[in-house]
């Protein structure tokens, strides 16, 4: 395989082209480059099914199958949850991709301990290992070996509306009490506004990223260095109790039942006045509010104290894998990395624009990534984002990957507790026993799994 690679590097190079940094013909050359070396068909699942994401993506398919005629390129779109649910059925039929994209870090993780995956680390050294930083390809890899490619990234920060700050004649909030009573302050059911709609549905993890947020802050995290699920420390019951009283004075009836998209879509009709998301607020407020887009900004999430420094949110970056089955491994990977090109990769990012951004380096600092409009006008928020970035880690991957933080973000144990808490009338005390309890058990079943 890596001769075969290093075959297509050099005639890549010998064209006069660059593995990332644009597709052209050979000096003097009007005509695209054509290689016919490859043939064969590359099955490859993602889950864009935007327009504008999925149209970037079937323009990059085109051109690759114009350089590469021989190659054919079967794109298959799906959601997220079918996504899941297709992998895992045919991790018991053989029936996978060559290709394809993972939900999140937790995925991957998933995938590897299903033994689903083959290493990455050839594709990443064709489109340059030098390009991704080390704390994210660690987050892909064990034992030394990387099994995925970041494709893009983006982190959670604290989005708000400068308009009902300024009119509240209210700061920014600084801290987690700032915060709890501008939310508070900023709630006027008779406006129909509100200061924060906890979503607590179990078919998402947003209540967890709450939670989990708070405890990033107390330097703990729901996941203990010993991988068990930490509901019940002194700091955890305060989380709780704090993010149950401002669900119970700032949210918008019904709201618990949220996911996070339909949390999203309350701050992007202006029925909240924060939320807690990534650069895709942006286009969402555009998309549904654009009177409403130059009010919103953004900001690092809240800290105890307005002294203290910065601390790891939630990073996702979110990654293609090739597969162990995989019939047609050297089209795939010249694939793979055809979409870190300059032209498909500015491209895919400038479908959302703020939200997605550069896995690699060197993108970001180019005019035609700068040119964009609405990332112009949100530089300021961008930037926070990408600090947010340099601190953060997939949730639960503060100390290594591990399949106890993909269990803790998908399996609702955290989300029911609030709802029992919320809707149930039950102690904290209890509830976090219980879902601590619960954690740990789905934890120690995990290896059989």
């Amino acid at each position: 395989m890596k001769r075969l690679l290093a075959a297509f590097l050099a005639m890549a190079m010998a064209c006069g082209l660059m593995v990332v940094g644009g597709c052209g013909a050979p000096e003097g050359s009007t005509a695209p480059f054509v290689d016919d070396t490859l043939s064969g068909e590359v099955n490859f699942w993602h889950s864009y099914v935007q327009g504008a994401r999925s149209e970037a993506l079937d323009e990059a398919i085109e051109r690759f199958e114009e350089r590469y005629p021989n190659v054919h390129i079967n794109a298959e779109t799906m959601t997220w949850g079918d996504f899941k649910k297709r992998w895992r059925e045919g991790a018991q039929t053989g029936n996978l991709p060559d290709l394809s994209t993972a939900c999140n870090m937790h995925e991957v993780e998933e995938l590897y301990a299903a033994g689903l995956l083959r290493p990455a680390d050839e594709a990443i050294d064709a489109i340059g290992r030098d390009r991704f930083s080390d704390n994210v390809l660690a987050e892909l890899t064990h034992d030394g070996v990387a099994y995925g490619v970041p494709y893009y990234s983006h982190a959670f920060v604290m989005w708000y509306r400068q308009d009902l700050l300024d009119q509240a004649g209210l700061a920014v909030p600084q801290t987690w009490e700032e915060f709890a009573a501008a939310a508070r302050a900023l709630t006027d059911p008779e406006q129909g506004t509100y200061g924060y709609a906890l979503a607590a549905s179990p078919n998402d993890y947003m209540a967890t990223v709450c939670l989990n947020l708070y405890l990033r802050s107390r330097g703990e995290g729901l996941l203990g260095h010993d991988l068990r699920a930490n509901l019940t420390s002194e700091a955890a019951l305060e989380g709780i109790r704090y993010w149950a009283d401002v669900a119970r004075d700032c949210a918008p009836p019904g709201s618990l039942d949220d996911t996070v998209n339909e949390q999203a879509n309350r701050f992007y009709e202006g029925t909240t006045a924060f939320d807690f998301n990534s650069g895709f607020q942006v286009l969402g407020v555009q998309e549904t509010r654009p009177d409403l887009l130059g009010s919103i900004s953004c900001s690092l999430p809240p800290r105890m104290a307005a002294s203290d420094g910065p601390y790891s949110t939630l990073v996702s970056h979110i990654p293609l894998v090739m597969y162990a089955n995989g019939q047609n491994d050297e089209a795939c990977e010249a694939f793979l990395a055809f979409l870190y090109e300059d032209e498909n990769y500015l491209e895919f990012l400038d479908s959302v624009p703020v939200g997605m951004l550069p896995s690699i380096q060197g993108i970001a600092s180019t005019e035609a990534y700068q040119s964009n409009p609405l990332r112009q006008q949100f530089a300021k928020e961008e930037g926070v984002i990408q600090e947010a970035m340099l601190e953060g880690h997939a949730l639960g991957f503060e100390d290594a990957p591990n399949l106890h933080a993909g269990i803790l973000t998908s399996s609702g144990v955290v989300e029911r507790m609030f709802h029992r808490i919320l809707e149930d009338g039950v102690a904290v005390e209890e509830a976090a026993q219980a879902a601590e309890d619960e954690l740990n058990r789905l934890f120690d079943a995990a290896g059989t799994l």
